[in-house]
């Protein structure tokens, strides 16, 4: 039986997105691609047609930088793969929108037990490095930490890509 749920975990520009992408069409189900980024200056709007570049017409976008539980809901039917880009862009955005996190990842949580749709997540795994010098940046990195242990305690399987590597972690 193939994994409902998949976490995808990296560092920056370590493959996952690709990786993601690769299991995601290899389901040979109706492909959406949840993107998370709000393109707010040059690069990153570079950034986003970049990754769109990279999906053939096979795929759907639908953007949900703050209400990803509602578009897994609503988008998840059976026979479909969701691929969520990334699950850290997602937490960054519910600090600069002064949101409570916890109430978004239970509802989140939830969305993902509750679809039918596969669903393969990709996050930035921010631990690995020096404790933030200040407050913000230990809150983001605090909040990146307990989405990836929740989300990877629902999954199913997870990953964790270095090089373009991935390494079996569940």
């Amino acid at each position: 039986m193939d994994p409902r749920v998949t976490l995808v975990l990296g560092g920056a520009r370590s493959g996952k997105s690709r990786h993601a992408q690769a299991l995601a069409e290899a389901t040979g189900a109706e492909a959406i691609f949840v993107a998370t980024a709000q393109p707010l200056d040059d690069e990153m709007r570079a950034r986003v047609e970049r990754h769109r570049a990279d999906r053939d017409p096979r795929w759907r976008t639908v953007e949900s930088p703050l209400a990803l539980a509602e578009t897994i809901a609503r988008q998840g039917g059976a026979g479909r793969v969701l691929l969520v880009d990334c699950l850290t862009l997602w937490a960054s955005n519910l600090l600069l929108d002064a949101r409570e996190p916890t109430v978004a990842i239970e509802a989140l949580d939830l969305a993902l037990r509750d679809t039918p749709a596969s669903v393969i997540l990709v996050a930035n795994e921010v631990g690995l490095g020096i404790v933030p010098d200040n407050a913000l940046a230990r809150r983001f990195r605090d909040l990146a930490g307990t989405i990836n242990q929740r989300i990877a305690a629902r999954a199913d399987r997870v990953l964790f890509v270095a090089a373009g590597l991935p390494l079996v972690l569940k």
